[in-house]
């Protein structure tokens, strides 16, 4: 049986473990949280080293990305190198490939017509795929990349403005520790809802589930949410806010949605490669195959 962990800084409460088969072959997905605690995640990921297929990094990027330059985060590098035999994602091959693949295909299927609609994008440094594939699609685009990762109350509404920003920024920013730029352990248990503005503009709000959830409003009326590593009682949530509907960008597995580094390490372990080997067309070549899609939960 092939094994995928993805070792996360979230909060443990929301572990999982599952068993899919997948083209023919049994695979066991497990995210195991630390809870905020790098010196715990290190420890974690000396554990499995060569002990398992693939592990992803979880509630922290390795690599931040402004356009085509790539900054590695300092704690993500640290956590990284303590697997040198396993290969090691953290997601960002399946959110430059698969998720703006999707966002076309919701687009082409008519699921979502972006057209004319107001799109939150809560970070679009995280989710740069995203970010570069959306202004195509005809939407008006608000980056929030100041408001959720920095605490700012400025939208940014060009994707040059986005890219040109962190150029100047992602090279001090990537020093900083990760609790500092996005929500790990506790703090993803938090509500702060100074931003609420923000969401009550917008018709579709996509991004990361933490950034999302963290400053979620009470009401989200016939709000569309595009987002990923959702459980039923996140699901839930949403519906009780007033969301009109959810997609989530990774496949539904045992009741919840895994995170985008799982998914990319169910797709690397599967074309036989290391991650630094994959390209575009083997992430979607692999995708294809195993016939997955958005899933779709309309309230």
């Amino acid at each position: 049986m092939r094994k995928v962990v993805s070792v996360s800084l979230g909060a443990s409460d929301r572990d999982k473990t599952a068993r899919i088969s997948l083209l023919g072959g049994d695979f066991e997905l497990q995210r195991v949280g630390a809870d905020g605690n790098l010196a715990r995640a290190r420890e974690i990921m000396r554990s499995l080293d060569g002990k398992v297929d693939c592990i992803g990094l979880g509630g922290i990027n390795r690599w931040l990305v402004a356009g085509r330059r790539h900054y590695e985060v300092r704690e993500a590098g640290l956590l990284a190198r303590e697997a040198p035999s396993t290969p090691v994602v953290d997601g960002g091959g399946y959110k430059e490939h698969i998720e703006p693949y999707l966002l076309h295909r919701l687009q082409e299927e008519g699921t979502v017509d972006f057209g004319g609609k107001r799109v939150l994008l809560c970070s679009g440094i995280d989710r740069f795929g995203m970010a570069a594939a959306l202004p195509a699609l005809g939407p008006q685009v608000c980056y929030g990349d100041l408001v959720f990762a920095l605490g700012l109350p400025i939208g940014i509404y060009r994707y040059r403005s986005l890219t040109l920003l962190g150029r100047l920024l992602l090279p001090g920013l990537r020093l900083l520790p990760i609790g500092v730029l996005y929500p790990t352990g506790e703090q993803q248990k938090r509500p702060d809802q100074r931003f609420a503005r923000f969401y009550q503009w917008a018709d579709v709000i996509a991004g990361d589930f933490h950034f999302i959830r963290r400053h979620l409003p009470d009401r989200l009326e016939g709000k569309i949410v595009i987002t990923n590593t959702t459980t039923s009682s996140d699901v839930e949530t949403f519906r009780e806010r007033g969301a009109a509907m959810l997609v989530t960008t990774t496949p539904e597995v045992e009741g919840r949605s895994f995170a985008t580094n799982v998914n990319e390490g169910v797709l690397v372990t599967l074309a036989g490669k290391r991650p630094e080997q994959m390209t575009g067309e083997d992430y979607l070549g692999v995708y294809q195959r195993l016939g997955w899609g958005p899933r779709v939960v309309r309230f």
